[in-house]
């Protein structure tokens, strides 16, 4: 079994400011003559981004199918194709993309007409050609990911709990194998056939899936699994950083922070830190996409929210652009996706009310904003002590696992360490307090 550390980063107690920009909006594109979801009011869904014949291409999907705009001259950027989805109207509220050698492989969550769509993008700006539209396959599917080192499409929750697609001829997906060790994957990140399962209810998974290529239809590794970490909640979805290093992972229940998980040492994982929007106690991150020393995460009502993670125990908010007046965070509206890589810089972001928008991160104006500072308790497992940073309270008490009190600490609002005395090894419990009322709580690991 996999020995996994948690390294305890807990939110809402500091309090600083810090500077950050907000992005320039280059275009916005909306038709309010499209119908909104009906269970949310939704129209729009997620976001992606081309580079077709030098010009760049943003894509967002709707109620209605998958609209195609040119965004090379953002100011003059002009919708340029569509293609009808096979199910369309209210009951749409998912619709997901990725591209592979000049085909655009699109699904949807809804309705018994769903289908897989894939669509010949290799003509654009000019048009594009839908070459397959069939349920031959699945019917429906929440996310997919294409690893395109191996030439493989992952459908989360569509036939399986997860379903594996060969992609060697791009137009004729073939089922390599369907996956349900788990009772669901609602996304999935996948490198070099190492999928980052991000599981719901289930946590989080890391399976490598190489063995289908040597031994089809029959063996997988579980490398990892994490289903015990700081807001562990619904785990939603997450992105991996180039060198295979960081993982952030979201898990979407409203309040619960972002996570930054170490997975260089998949026999060690541990939350590096948490972070947040600072917004409001309930907001909800939801498709972040990690860029270099960036992330790019689209949050529910708050907008799109950029964090540089070059020290990923120390991530700093930087940039922010609201595509959405807020009102109650206790709902689902606001941004969806974010597509980061085109090659002008320019970012592409979805909206579910307010559609589809080009933003500029490089010039802006800079504001100073309120963002939570979380402590942090090192080091994990701790041997003789452990040290408490970024702290406001003023109480530390530790339980062991029958919930019976070890410890009663007073600690200072700055820095504390705390000795571990006579305790055993073992998992212990321990709350952060402020005038006797707890405001954090977590785990330490003495060994």
């Amino acid at each position: 079994m996999n020995k996994f550390i948690l390294i305890v980063a807990i939110a809402l107690l500091g309090i600083s400011s810090n500077a950050q920009q907000t992005g320039t909006l280059l275009y916005n594109w909306q038709d309010t003559t499209l119908m909104g979801s009906w269970a949310y009011n939704n129209t729009y869904n997620e976001c992606w981004g081309l580079e077709v014949n030098g010009s760049e291409i943003a894509i967002i999907g709707s109620t209605d199918g998958t609209h195609f705009f040119d965004v090379t001259d953002p100011a003059n950027a002009t919708q340029v194709a569509y293609v009808a989805g096979a199910y369309q109207g209210g009951g749409v509220i998912h619709r997901d993309y990725h591209d592979f050698q000049g085909y655009l492989y699109v699904v949807c969550d809804e309705g018994s007409s769903s289908t897989l769509q894939i669509i010949d993008i290799s003509t654009l700006p000019d048009s594009v050609t839908t070459v397959y539209d069939s349920n031959a396959l699945f019917t429906k599917s929440h996310n997919i990911f294409i690893d395109t080192a191996t030439a493989k499409l992952y459908a989360c929750a569509s036939n399986s709990a997860m379903d594996i697609y060969s992609l060697i001829d791009p137009k004729d997906p073939t089922l390599i194998y369907s996956y349900n060790a788990v009772g669901h994957v609602h996304d999935a990140y996948v490198r070099n056939d190492t999928a980052y399962l991000n599981c719901g209810n289930d946590g989080f998974r890391i399976i490598d899936f190489h063995y289908l290529d040597l031994l089809p239809g029959t063996a997988w590794v579980e490398l990892a699994s994490l289903t015990s970490y700081p807001d562990a909640g619904y785990n939603h979805s997450g992105w991996l950083n180039d060198d295979g290093t960081l993982y952030i992972m979201q898990d979407e229940n409203h309040g619960y922070d972002v996570k930054i998980l170490d997975v260089s040492d998949l026999s060690n994982i541990s939350v590096l830190a948490t972070f947040n929007s600072g917004v409001d106690s309930q907001s909800m991150a939801h498709n972040g996409i990690i860029k270099g020393d960036l992330v790019y995460i689209p949050y529910y009502h708050d907008g799109l929210r950029v964090f540089d993670i070059s020290d990923p125990s120390n991530p700093v908010q930087t940039w922010e652009y609201d595509t959405y007046a807020p009102n109650s965070h206790a709902s689902y509206k606001g941004a969806w996706g974010v597509y980061p890589y085109l090659s002008s810089g320019n970012i592409i972001v979805s909206d579910m009310q307010t559609g589809l928008y080009i933003i500029d991160l490089t010039s802006g104006t800079t504001h100073t904003i309120e963002t939570n500072l979380k402590p942090s308790i090192y080091p994990v497992p701790a041997t003789n002590q452990i040290t408490i940073t970024n702290n406001t309270a003023n109480n530390f008490t530790l339980y062991n696992s029958l919930g019976a009190k070890l410890m009663d600490v007073a600690i200072s609002k700055n820095q504390t360490t705390i000795k571990r005395g006579n305790l055993a090894n073992g998992l212990y419990f321990y709350s952060l307090n402020i005038g006797g009322k707890q405001i954090e709580s977590g785990k330490v690991l003495f060994e």
